[in-house]
């Protein structure tokens, strides 16, 4: 599937919605005293989505899987402090909201993992590159292989083209 905007992507979406979750969690009382802690998964929680997005402005492949690899180190991070907020006694009357954050970000690493094996299988080298008669050649294969495809179900008796029994 291509995506026009950073804001189309699944694994964006989830990320907007893991830092919004976290940001609940750190308005809670337990979190009022020194900043260190709380700034720092709030900053890695936004770094998710923010990464997400400056990789697919950038505009090539090398770039986007270079912030898809940040965007994973900061759900790993983000993930590691709340294994930290589980063990601490302050938290624990936020079990429930700790264990859904961790689950989120494994789900939002999974597809970060998946997004980045993809990209890293593919002859796509990114926006930057095109050029008109690249695109002019790409929008000329998919018409071949529409023509090819509807041949086929002509052939099989599917198609539009097809004289019924």
């Amino acid at each position: 599937m291509k995506y026009k905007s950073f804001e189309d992507l699944p694994v964006w979406k989830d990320a907007i919605e893991l830092a919004v979750r976290v940001f609940a969690l750190t308005e809670k009382p337990c979190f009022r005293g020194p900043s260190g802690t709380r700034n720092q998964l709030e900053n890695a929680a936004v770094s998710i989505s923010n990464n997400v997005a400056e990789g697919f402005e950038r505009g090539t492949t090398q770039e986007l899987l270079t912030f898809i690899y940040i965007s994973r180190g900061s759900a790993g991070e983000v993930r590691s402090m709340l294994h930290l907020f589980d063990l601490l006694t302050q938290f624990k009357d936020f079990k429930f909201e700790i264990s859904d954050l961790k689950l989120r970000s494994i789900s939002i690493s999974r597809q970060l993992r998946g997004w980045a094996d993809s990209l890293q299988n593919s002859d796509i080298r990114g926006q930057r590159y095109l050029t008109d008669k690249s695109r002019r050649m790409t929008k000329e294969s998919q018409e071949r292989e529409e023509f090819l495809e509807e041949l086929r179900r002509i052939r099989e008796g599917n198609g539009p083209g097809s004289i019924p029994d």
